[in-house]
């Protein structure tokens, strides 16, 4: 098998290589910029260049492409709107019908912030959609356009990702930012008004491979069964971290301007996928565990 993963130096483009490589499955990456460190064959392209991306199809003939990119800047989303439903609405519905007529499985990748985080209890896969700010208007637009599209399409809903990169090893995201706050002995404000199942690139990379094992279709979220917010996310850190917990204070979101609104619950409910695979998603400190590490 080869995969195609577009968007190889993002956190989890470089996971889903770096798992590909440890099954030895036969990967082929492309980045928008910066070339990610990994001895495998790399094309820099947009994924809103549809005729480049036939083009790469041709050339490497994979069995599965694996939609990483996005525009996935939350803000700057809201500054410029046109671009953001290029990226993440427009251009991975041609990717799934580029794939579709060659018959190569399509995995997009979404967000829990297609939800209006009005919600009580984790969203489940089938829970109405009604995003709040532009990135997941454009995201939730990216998920209609494949799944619109006849073909071997798997939609997969992630959310609040962290992690290690599969190129060089580095610890990416929130818990990065909280241990590296902590040892320089500075306060850490944390939101309390904010729920959600952090999910764990490496992780989830794992899982993506298996669902396309299994020959799942449709959607399904990927994440943690955790349902935190922020501030305990940041305790688990500081509990592994063994730092001073004293220095992680409590703060709302109304504390923070922004330029795009957060949904104040966006839980995702994983029955789905660990009824699929038969085993249950990782919790929280599972997922710290696995990359304690980097603390």
């Amino acid at each position: 098998m080869t995969v195609l993963v577009l968007g190889a130096s993002g956190l989890l483009g470089s996971a889903l290589v770096g798992q590909c490589l440890e099954q030895s499955i036969d990967v082929v990456g492309t980045y928008h910029s910066t070339a990610p460190s990994f001895e495998i064959p790399l094309e820099q392209h947009d994924i809103r260049h549809t005729a480049e991306f036939q083009t790469l199809l041709d050339k490497y003939l994979p069995n599965t492409v694996v939609n990483c990119a996005a525009m996935t800047d939350v803000d700057g989303c809201e500054s410029d709107r046109e671009r953001a439903f290029d990226v993440n609405g427009t251009a991975p519905g041609e990717l799934a019908r580029s794939c579709a007529t060659r018959d190569i499985q399509f995995v997009h990748i979404s967000t829990d912030y297609v939800f209006n985080g009005e919600a009580t209890a984790p969203y489940d896969e089938m829970e109405s959609t009604a995003p709040i700010q532009v990135y997941g208007e454009s995201k939730l637009a990216g998920e209609e356009a494949v799944r619109a599209v006849d073909g071997e399409n798997l939609v997969t809903r992630l959310s609040f990702v962290y992690g290690v990169r599969g190129d060089t090893n580095d610890l990416v995201g929130f818990p990065s930012w909280v241990r590296d706050t902590l040892q320089a002995g500075d306060e850490v404000p944390l939101f309390v008004d904010q729920h959600l199942t952090p999910t764990r690139a490496g992780q989830a990379a794992a899982t993506i491979l298996d669902l396309l094992e299994s020959g799942a279709e449709s959607v399904y979220h990927i994440a943690s069964r955790s349902c935190v917010t922020p501030h305990e996310f940041g305790h688990e850190v500081s509990r592994i971290q063994d730092a001073n917990k004293t220095l992680i204070r409590e703060s709302d979101q109304s504390d923070m301007t922004r330029a795009a609104d957060r949904p104040a619950y966006t839980c995702l409910d994983v029955t789905a996928v660990e009824d699929e695979l038969e085993r249950p998603q990782p919790t929280l400190e599972d997922d710290l565990r696995a990359i304690e590490d980097h603390f």
